[in-house]
Parts: structure tokens; sequence; C-alpha cells
């Protein structure tokens, strides 16, 4: 734990505690969300194949998971943390050009 809160610089167990806090909401809302937005466009595990329904869930998690993980950050006072988070995953997957579009130049 000491060398995952000096490589993100966390301060202090309460900031840590609060960040995991803000990774399981955003887990749990993010797919609770997507499978809630599939089945209101009509796609559901009945109507598509299996392996399809699960492939468009988890592409469709993604884009909602990257919102909620800031907001919640935002939300529990943790925004820095989280858009550092962000914009490190984001460009470690070559989606940098993402971030380009919220960064000011």
């Amino acid at each position: 734990m000491a060398s995952f809160k000096e490589r993100y610089h966390i301060t202090s167990n309460w900031q840590y505690a609060v960040i995991l806090l803000v990774f399981a909401l955003t887990g749990s809302t993010a797919a609770y969300v997507a499978k809630t937005l599939l089945a209101w466009v009509g796609i559901t595990r009945e109507t598509v194949p299996v392996g399809l329904y699960y492939f468009i869930y988890f592409v469709g998690i993604f884009p909602v998971y990257q919102v909620l993980l800031v907001g919640y950050g935002f939300l529990f006072g943790q925004f820095k943390f989280f858009w550092t988070f962000e914009k490190k995953m984001l460009r470690g997957m070559k989606l940098g050009f993402l971030v380009d579009l919220f960064e000011k130049k």
C-alpha cells in the first residue's frame, strides 16, 4: 500500500479509502447504467446472440465508466487524482486524442 500511495501521491489513509470507494462505485454504476441503456434501446440477451450482447455491453461500459470515474472523483473531492489517472489511462490505450479535446494548450 505504501508504494501505491507514494506512486500516486496519496497523502493520507483517508484519501486512499475515498479513492477505493470511488473505484467501487464507478464500476458498479457503470455496469448498471450500461445494462439499462442497452435494454432501453432494445438490446438484451434475448434479442441478440449472447456473444454479441456481451461485446456491446463491454464496449458500452467503457465510455460510461470514464465519465463516471471523473464525476465521482469530483463529487468526492478527488478530481485532480482521477483526472490525472484518466489521462494516463487513455494515453496508455492510445486514446490520448480524447484527452487533448479537454486540455487547454
